[in-house]
């Protein structure tokens, strides 16, 4: 067993990493998403704001 070695190692060590980094790239994806829907109803706001103002001109 031990003359395995490294790459044995990091044959064994891929398909436990492989889920984690999936989890975090999806974890980091949601909150962009997050982020960009929160500007974006910022943005939105500013837009109904200022139509309300020119309506009431």
């Amino acid at each position: 067993m031990s003359s395995i070695g490294i790459p044995g190692l990091v044959l064994t060590l891929i398909p436990l990493l492989v889920p984690i980094a999936l989890i975090v790239f999806l974890l980091i994806w949601i909150y962009q998403i997050k982020v960009s829907n929160d500007v974006q109803v910022k943005q939105n706001q500013k837009i109904i704001d200022l139509l309300e103002k020119l309506n009431r001109k």
